[in-house]
């Protein structure tokens, strides 16, 4: 059976280890592909295809935070170009859209809660090349507020309105495809902590992503059941979309597992990725 996980996060955004450490966690997975797809960024993923030996297939991917006609959702971007001008150019946006997002929290932890993060834990979070949420909840679990990141997050940050920092979907997935890639919608169902859709909800939501461009869905993920994740891939032959998975791994600052693909953990063959063989990976 090959085994696959197209959707890993390293420390170049909110996952806990670097590209060395990443990398050795790989090879004993046992997975032969794998995709490193950091949030809003493509840094990294050079310097990882470098450090990957050949009998593991490394696709460049990114995680990039979007709306989409009042649609919030992440998109994965695979195999694109990394030189890509154009791309760059959106992730240098998004770069600033983050520090914006960044600052409104700083300074709701020490209006709202009293919590001043100190010159060393701001330079730290400023020096960051992807700053997510999670990196000041860490900070936050450090100083012992709390126990861990996903309740340091609901308890101190998610009552903070950060405005609309995200990407415009249509243009990130336009984006996508004029750097070669292939954009799929993340976790369509709802992420880590997000109450899941239901089918009737989803419907709807998965026609106007149709319309703005998605070519796949990441059907199989960590948190998904079975029964959800035969719904997404039903909906994928229905409709023609590739199908991705991925298990949304971050290292220590997820309870995830590298190559995770379902609820129960049942491993799941690369040959139901009909992403990799569109990319000739299979």
């Amino acid at each position: 059976m090959i085994k696959a996980d197209l959707h890993i996060h390293s420390s170049y955004s909110d996952g806990s280890e670097n590209l060395t450490e990443l990398m050795a966690k790989i090879l004993q997975s046992g997975l032969n592909i794998a995709a490193l797809t950091d949030h809003d960024t493509t840094d990294g993923v050079i310097e990882f295809k470098n450090l990957m030996p050949e009998t593991i297939n490394l696709v460049y991917g990114t995680e990039l935070t979007c709306i989409t006609k009042g649609i919030k959702c992440h998109i994965l971007g695979y195999n694109f170009n990394p030189e890509s001008e154009i791309l760059h150019r959106l992730i240098e946006k998004g770069k600033i859209l983050r520090r914006q997002k960044l600052e409104t929290r700083i300074h709701y932890l020490k209006n709202v809660w009293n919590i001043e993060l100190s010159k060393e834990e701001t330079d730290w979070l400023y020096s960051r090349r992807s700053v997510v949420k999670t990196h000041l909840a860490n900070i936050l679990v450090n100083r012992g507020l709390a126990k861990d990141n996903i309740s340091a997050m609901k308890k101190y940050l998610d009552g903070c309105k950060t405005g609309n920092t995200r990407f415009d979907g249509e243009k990130a997935i336009s984006v996508i495809k004029e750097s070669g890639g292939i954009p799929v919608w993340a976790h369509p169902l709802g992420g880590e902590g997000e109450p899941h859709l239901s089918q009737e909800e989803f419907l709807p939501k998965l026609k106007t992503m149709i319309d703005c461009g998605i070519m796949g869905l990441e059907c199989y993920y960590s948190r998904y059941t079975l029964q959800e994740i035969n719904f997404l891939v039903e909906c994928t032959k229905k409709y023609n979309l590739l199908i991705s998975g991925g298990s949304d791994y971050h290292g220590t600052n997820k309870d995830i597992a590298l190559a995770r693909l379902n609820t129960e953990n049942i491993p799941v063959d690369a040959e139901n990725l009909t992403l990799l063989k569109f990319l000739n990976l299979l």
